[in-house]
C-alpha cells in the first residue's frame, strides 16, 4: 500500500514536469517566432537595401556599359579605319617588298658576278706574286742587287686583296727585273770565293743569263746559292783561255764573252765534269795494271819512232845514185855512199850486195836475203810485245768490270736496292775499268798496226832495191 501513493507522487511529478515541458516549449516557440519575424524584418530591410544598392550599381552598370560600348564602337570604327588604311599600306609595303626583293635578287647575282672577279683577280694577283717570288729566287741578279721580295710573301700567303701601292711596287719589281736582265754591266759587290770566305770583287752581269768576277790572280764563274741568296765562286776554275776572254772583257780590251745561256746548266757540269785522271782512281786496283800497260806501251812507241827516225834518210835519192855508180861499174863510189848511209838498214843490204856482186845470181840473191833477215829482228823488236799489251788491255778492263759488278751485286743482296748511292761504287769499278781499258788497248794497237807498216814498207824497201841491185849487176855481167 505504501507503494500506491509513491507511484502516484511520481505521476504527478511528472504531470507536472510535462506541463511544465509544454509551457516552456509553447513558449519558446512564440519567442523563436518574434525572432524570426525580426530577422525576417531585419532581412527584407537589409534585401531591400541591398536590392536598391543593386539597382543603383546595375543603373551605373548600365551607364558605364553603354558609355564602353559607344567608346568600343567609336574605338571598333577607328580600328577599322586604321585596318583600311593598314591593308592599303600593306599592299604598298608589299608591293615595294617585291620591289626590293627584285632588287635584292639583281644586286645578289651583281655582288657574286663582282666577288667573282674580285676572287679572280686576288688569285692572279697572288699567283703572279708568287710567280715573281719564284723568279727573283732563282735568279743570280738577286744575289747582285738584293731586291726586296718579303712583301710578296705576304701577298701570297694572304687572301685579301693588296692595294695599289703593293700592287704597283710588285710590279715596278717585276720591270727591274726585265731590265736588269737585258743588261750588261760590271758591279761591285760581295761574293763567296773558292776558301768559302766573303770577299768584295767586281762581278760581272751578263743579263739574267751569267755572272762573273776577278780576283787577284784569277777569274771564273759564279753560281747562285737559292736559300742564302749569295753568290758564290765555282770550286773549279774555267780554261785559261776562257779566263783571259773574262778578264780582258772586264778590263774593255774586248767584245766577246763567254757565257752559259744554260742559266747554270752547263757551269754545274764544268764542276761535275771529271777528266779521266779525275776518274782512274775510281776504277780500284785493276786501274793500275792498265796504266802499267799503258807506261810500257808508250816507252816502246816511243823507243820505236825514235829507232826509225834516227835512221830516216831520203831513201830514193841515195838509192838513185848508188844504181847510177853501179851502172857505172864504180863499185868503189857505191861502198863510200852505202858507208855514207850505213845506219839505214836498206842501205845495209844494198851494201851487202855491193859486196857480194862476184857471186852467181842465186848466192848473190842468198847473201841479200841473208843481210834482209838479218836487218828484220831490230826493226820487229817489241812489235810483238805492243801486241799482246794490246790484247791484255781490254781483257784487264773486263776483269775489272766483273769485279765491279760483283761488289754492285754483294751490295744488293746486303743492302737492296734502296738507296742507289751505295751502288755506284762498283758500277764506276766496271765502267772505269773498261774505259780505262778501251783508251788504252785503242791506242797501243794503233802505234803497233803503224809500226808494222812501217816495218813491212822497210822490208819490202829492201827486197826491191836489193833486187834492183842484183838485176844491174847481173845485167853488166852478162854484157
Amino acid at each position: 500500500m505504501k507503494r500506491k501513493p509513491k507511484c502516484i507522487m511520481i505521476a504527478v511529478m511528472l504531470g507536472v514536469m510535462l506541463l511544465f515541458s509544454q509551457w516552456a516549449w509553447a513558449k519558446d516557440m512564440r519567442e523563436i517566432r518574434i525572432e524570426t519575424r525580426r530577422i525576417e524584418e531585419s532581412m527584407k530591410q537589409k534585401a531591400a537595401a541591398e536590392l536598391a544598392t543593386a539597382q543603383k550599381a546595375a543603373n551605373e552598370s548600365r551607364g558605364q556599359i553603354l558609355a564602353d560600348k559607344s567608346r568600343l564602337d567609336r574605338a571598333i570604327a577607328n580600328l577599322k579605319q586604321r585596318i583600311m588604311a593598314l591593308d592599303v599600306e600593306l599592299k604598298s609595303l608589299k608591293s615595294e617588298n617585291e620591289d626590293l626583293a627584285t632588287q635584292d635578287s639583281q644586286l645578289t647575282k651583281e655582288l657574286d658576278e663582282a666577288q667573282g672577279t674580285i676572287q679572280e683577280l686576288s688569285g692572279v694577283i697572288r699567283m703572279n706574286a708568287k710567280d715573281i717570288r719564284s723568279l727573283l729566287d732563282d735568279s743570280f741578279l738577286t744575289g747582285v742587287y738584293h731586291p726586296d721580295t718579303q712583301f710578296l710573301s705576304t701577298m701570297t700567303a694572304n687572301s685579301v686583296i693588296p692595294g695599289m701601292d703593293r700592287i704597283k711596287t710588285m710590279s715596278d719589281l717585276l720591270f727591274d727585273q726585265i731590265d736588269q736582265g737585258g743588261s750588261v754591266c760590271l758591279e761591285t759587290g760581295t761574293i763567296v770565293n773558292r776558301e768559302g770566305k766573303a770577299q768584295e770583287s767586281p762581278i760581272l752581269v751578263i743579263g739574267a743569263f751569267t755572272a762573273a768576277y776577278r780576283l787577284a790572280g784569277e777569274s771564273g764563274f759564279l753560281n747562285y746559292a737559292h736559300g742564302e741568296k749569295k753568290l758564290y765562286a765555282l770550286s773549279k776554275l774555267p780554261a785559261s783561255a776562257m779566263q783571259k776572254k773574262l778578264t780582258r772583257y772586264m778590263d774593255g780590251k774586248s767584245d766577246a764573252v763567254p757565257m752559259d745561256i744554260s742559266r747554270g746548266g752547263a757551269l754545274n757540269q764544268l764542276i761535275h765534269n771529271l777528266s779521266l785522271v779525275d776518274q782512274i782512281p775510281k776504277g780500284g786496283p785493276i786501274v793500275w795494271p792498265i796504266l802499267a800497260i799503258l807506261a810500257v806501251g808508250a816507252l816502246i812507241t816511243l823507243e820505236r819512232i825514235v829507232f826509225l827516225l834516227r835512221r830516216k834518210i831520203r831513201l830514193e835519192t841515195v838509192c838513185s845514185k848508188i844504181e847510177t855508180q853501179a851502172e857505172d861499174r864504180n863499185w868503189e863510189a857505191c861502198a863510200a855512199t852505202c858507208d855514207q848511209y850505213g845506219k839505214n838498214p836498206v842501205i845495209r843490204v844494198i851494201r851487202s850486195g855491193v859486196d857480194s856482186r862476184d857471186l852467181p845470181r842465186e848466192d848473190m840473191e842468198n847473201a841479200v836475203q841473208e843481210a834482209i833477215l838479218k836487218e828484220i829482228p831490230p826493226m820487229e823488236r817489241f812489235l810483238s810485245t805492243m801486241g799482246m799489251l794490246a790484247a791484255i788491255a781490254p781483257l784487264l778492263g773486263l776483269l775489272g768490270t766483273v769485279t765491279g759488278m760483283i761488289d754492285t751485286f754483294h751490295v744488293i743482296t746486303m743492302h737492296g736496292t734502296g738507296d742507289p748511292r751505295m751502288m755506284s761504287g762498283g758500277i764506276s769499278e766496271a765502267l772505269v775499268t773498261t774505259m780505262l781499258g778501251l783508251s788504252v788497248a785503242i791506242p797501243i794497237m794503233l802505234s803497233h798496226t803503224l809500226l808494222s807498216r812501217a816495218v813491212e814498207n822497210s822490208v819490202g824497201m829492201m827486197e826491191e832495191k836489193a833486187m834492183a841491185l842484183i838485176n844491174i849487176v847481173q845485167k853488166f855481167k852478162g854484157a
